[in-house]
């Protein structure tokens, strides 16, 4: 199956999914080293400048400074912007030797905390929401081209209407070839309404036409695709400031590839002493850049991050989280954003049925095989890991064997319920079958058939030290629809 199994996460939400085992193919490599995509070389640096400090039984002065030392080259190194970095390391040094630090029980553990609270101010402090304001809302997209701006005014289109909104998607950039039909395209996808324009080719009369239109059609949000350049030039703010002046936008969000790493923070600087942005969307997240767009951008621009791309689906867009962000750099894990990825996924019937089963330790292959097509549906597993408190941030696609777990579902859809229900009962001939059919071999049977005797026994331990009476209590806490 690829490896050894990643142990299945216990309850999310009141009792929710049990992940299968996730193949991964080196898992103490996996566990031995810190690498969050593009802030793995500074996850690495940060981690051995904490682990130095966490042997010190006191700490001084001198400590201090030579960690601080540490993670000024490290973000130096990471490409964030210098003078961010000497006021980051100074406000650091300026808590991390007061007394109360260097005389406390955990020392080392109280600069790690300042260290965290401090990249948390540096990205922005709290996560800052879409201001829609106006009937309907207008967000105008700005940026360079190539920066992915119409791709993300689709993945903002759908995630605006994942929440109960109405948006509209509009072409105002008339110049870039392909650029009306990419939008149009890109609309279809997502299921999102395009402004079809006609033989007009003005960007400020199709802004204004598709504000008037979606007043009468009740849409509540108008998402403005506008023009970009391979750099800024006058003839492109004039336009772009006519746009904002005639649609009144409540907000022009500034879309940065955030790969390009400064060129991203000085341009989101020009655009907003020009049209005075309302935020920032930082694409390519999940890129394998230094970062340090992502860590300057805030305190250069002084303007929030509001969203970010994290992959190529139109589903990979996310809100901004400055706190997650921090604690993930810092290769403390993501458990809030990968609770909310089950929530949003996950069906809560299925969940609670799960969780009486395993209260019962009646888990089966068929739950096995329902939890597959759950896992499945939140996206890639690596991304899923990423998440897990002490894997240090993002692993690679290498590192998870995806085809393992589309193998488990064949199997698993190869069995009958009988089988599926009553494992017991797989002999070597009805092996040989299911083999054939899910065009696998009996070892890898064997082997799905051995993970599964492992899942259910930590289950069962699971179960049993959680405590009955707390699991009763739980259950009781459920909505009576899920409970059946």
């Amino acid at each position: 199956m690829g490896g050894v199994g990643f142990p299945p996460i216990g309850p999310i939400g009141p009792i929710g999914p049990i992940l299968p085992s996730i193949p991964i193919r080196d898992y103490r490599a996996l566990l031995g080293r810190y690498h969050y995509a593009m802030f793995d070389n500074l996850q690495d640096k940060m981690d051995r400048v904490f682990k130095t400090l966490r042997g010190e039984a006191s700490l001084n002065e001198w400590h201090i400074d030579n960690a601080l030392k540490e993670i000024r080259v490290a973000l130096l190194e990471a490409d964030v912007h210098f003078k961010t970095v000497k006021e980051f390391t100074n406000r650091v040094r300026e808590k991390a030797v007061g007394q109360d630090v260097l005389t406390a029980f955990s020392p080392a553990q109280q600069v790690t905390k300042i260290v965290r609270d401090e990249l948390q101010n540096l990205l922005g402090g709290n996560e800052v929401g879409l201001a829609l304001v106006g009937s309907p809302a207008v967000i105008m997209m700005v940026g360079l081209q190539g920066s992915g701006k119409t791709t993300t005014s689709g993945k903002l289109a759908l995630h605006l209407k994942n929440r109960g909104r109405r948006p509209l998607l509009v072409p105002c950039d008339v110049y870039r070839p392909a650029a009306i039909d990419q939008l149009r395209i890109v609309a279809k996808n997502v299921g999102v309404p395009f402004f079809e324009l006609g033989d007009e080719r003005n960007p400020l009369k199709i802004a204004e036409r598709a504000v008037a239109d979606a007043k009468t059609l009740l849409y509540d949000t108008v998402i403005l695709d506008t023009a970009g350049r391979l750099h800024i030039d006058e003839e492109l703010m004039k336009e772009l400031d006519a746009i904002k002046r005639d649609t009144r936008p409540s907000e022009i969000l500034f879309v940065a590839d955030s790969m390009t790493g400064q060129d991203a923070v000085k341009s989101a600087k020009e655009f907003d002493d020009r049209l005075q942005v309302t935020g920032i969307v930082l694409t390519k997240l999940d890129g394998d850049a230094r970062g340090g767009a992502a860590l300057s951008i805030k305190s250069v621009v002084n303007r929030p991050i509001k969203l970010v791309g994290v992959g190529e689906k139109y589903t990979d867009l996310d809100v901004f989280y400055p706190d997650r962000m921090a604690s993930r750099i810092l290769g403390m894990g993501d458990v809030l954003s990968l609770i909310e990825k089950v929530e949003a996924e996950v069906d809560k019937k299925e969940a609670a049925r799960l969780a009486q089963r395993v209260a019962k330790d009646k888990f089966t292959l068929e739950d096995l095989r329902s939890q597959l097509q759950q896992v499945r549906k939140m996206g890639p597993l690596s991304q899923l890991v990423n998440m897990l408190p002490g894997v240090g941030g993002k692993v690679t696609e290498e590192d998870i064997d995806e085809k393992s777990v589309v193998r488990m579902q064949a199997i698993l859809d190869s069995m009958t319920i009988k089988e599926r229900e009553f494992p017991q009962i797989i002999d070597g001939k009805r092996k040989k079958r299911i083999a054939r059919g899910s065009g696998t071999s009996v070892q890898e049977i064997n082997r799905l058939l051995k993970q599964y005797l492992q899942m259910k026994k930590m289950m069962r331990t699971f179960s049993k030290g959680f405590g009955a009476r707390k699991f009763g209590k739980m259950m009781k806490g459920l909505p009576p629809e899920l409970l059946g």
